[in-house]
């Protein structure tokens, strides 16, 4: 335990019974509180002063840095931190200021920190958030020496953390208690499809795959055949919405489309739809089935009995969700790491308030179409599953299904595919803003019940 700028330096340790016995020995009003081995560090002492300066009654503050790998320097900026950013992964930087008067005043509740193993400055970031404002600078406070920089993007779904997801579970639970946003399981079921109250009880088919395309000409008839190579004992049909392709996608799917009258073809009157607003417009036309299922336009399902397990999944609960598990492939469908998703810290109990935690549900999806139609999407390309899983999740029990049931591309025209800082800034600031509605909403569900 070190001094600088009048300030105490703490290096945080993993265990929360190690980081309270250091907490317990700081006799400044402030803390300096390094996340990262101070040896790989250079802080800028003069950032950290007007970090405590600018934010003085701030419980928590943080700032941008910098990646030193060998001699290439990578700027690092954070984003702002929000009611909706209790994901274990929020990037606070190497090192956080840390005011002592809310460390106590958070004790007076909850008491001291819990003897987790893994977890000590994920508790206490929670705390102080619950008991005063956590704060981002746009500046960087220091550089961090970093060697080759790796994806940790499954790390959470990877079965070697899983106690460390158990414990993180754990903390949230008991984030969400204190703030009077934990809901109790979920019991509340789809109506029967005779006393619905909307005015289509009667669907064309049983279950529709829903594909939203633009320009995925390469992809494309991949995703249709395997769709429409489905065996089940219900009548289906394939809906695509071509979103103004450009590429011979458009020309494809009408070619296909004359082969098998299942497969629909939509085409949006509007230019600016973006995957949510396709995926409503698919939902709200009357082709749509009872059931709509989940297919991206560069991804398989991994047999011809997807579509019949998931409806069976649906229509055993009855759930309004449900979920199943994929398999990461390349281009040419081999398996790559971490191979097979299948989000087992999911539970019935409690996985509803465990997903504002994690930033994915997983896939394939399947709903019911009349609980979709009242939940639609938001009309954006990135998170748009994760937010309409939230608002379901807030009132129906969603179904699990743990055997891969689809195949996920990986490769260069994937959205997903190793997107820049810049943009997981951005994705991350929107889903942290999903959470902050969504628990918004749980709070005044709590409030009136």
């Amino acid at each position: 335990m070190q001094s600088k700028a009048g300030m105490t330096i703490i290096s945080c340790a993993p265990d929360g019974a190690a980081l309270q016995r250091a907490l317990n020995e700081v006799t400044t009003e402030k803390a300096l509180l390094l996340l990262e081995d101070e040896r790989r560090l250079t802080i800028d002492t003069a950032a950290i002063e007007r970090l405590a300066r600018g934010f003085e009654d701030a419980a928590a503050a943080y700032g941008d840095y910098r990646r030193l790998r060998g001699d290439q320097i990578l700027e690092n900026p954070t984003i702002a931190y929000s009611l909706g950013a209790i994901r274990d992964d929020f990037d606070f930087g190497p090192l956080v200021l840390i005011s002592m008067k809310h460390v106590h005043l958070a004790e007076q509740p909850w008491g001291k920190l819990a003897p987790t193993r893994w977890s000590s400055w994920y508790e206490l970031r929670l705390r102080l958030s619950r008991v005063g404002l956590v704060r981002r600078a746009a500046e960087c406070t220091c550089t961090l020496r970093v060697g080759e920089i790796r994806d940790g993007h499954f790390d959470y779904v990877d079965p070697r953390n899983r106690l460390v997801q158990m414990e993180r579970e754990a903390v949230a639970t008991e984030h969400l208690k204190a703030i009077g946003a934990w809901l109790p399981r979920r019991t509340a079921r789809p109506m029967p499809v005779g006393v619905r109250t909307d005015s289509r009880t009667r669907m064309p088919v049983e279950a529709s795959v829903i594909i939203p395309v633009r320009s995925r000409v390469r992809t494309i008839a991949d995703a249709v055949r395997s769709a429409l190579s489905q065996q089940a004992d219900f009548p289906f049909n394939v809906v695509v919405v071509d979103n103004h392709s450009t590429d011979g996608t458009s020309k494809l799917l009408d070619e296909l489309a004359v082969k098998d009258r299942r497969l629909v073809v939509l085409r949006p009157a509007r230019r600016d739809l973006q995957i949510g607003g396709c995926w409503n417009l698919a939902v709200a036309s009357p082709q749509c089935g009872r059931y709509a299922v989940q297919l991206d336009s560069d991804d398989l399902y991994s047999g011809d009995e997807t579509l019949a397990m998931m409806v069976a999944k649906l229509r055993e609960g009855p759930y309004a969700m449900v979920v199943g598990s994929y398999r990461l492939v390349d281009f040419d469908l081999h398996e790559i790491p971490p191979g097979v998703i299948d989000h087992r810290e999911w539970s019935d109990t409690n996985g509803h308030n465990n997903l504002l935690r994690v930033n994915g549900i997983g896939a394939p999806r399947a709903f019911d179409t009349a609980v979709l139609r009242q939940h639609p999407m938001p009309d954006v390309s990135y998170g748009e599953d994760y937010a309409v899983a939230l608002a379901i999740s807030r009132t129906y029990p969603v179904g699990r299904i743990y055997e891969p049931l689809y195949l996920c591309r990986r490769w260069e025209g994937n959205s997903d595919a190793s997107p820049p800082l810049e943009l997981t800034n951005e994705r991350n600031l929107y889903k942290d803003n999903l959470r902050t509605r969504e628990i918004e909403a749980r709070k005044a569900m709590v409030s009136s019940e």
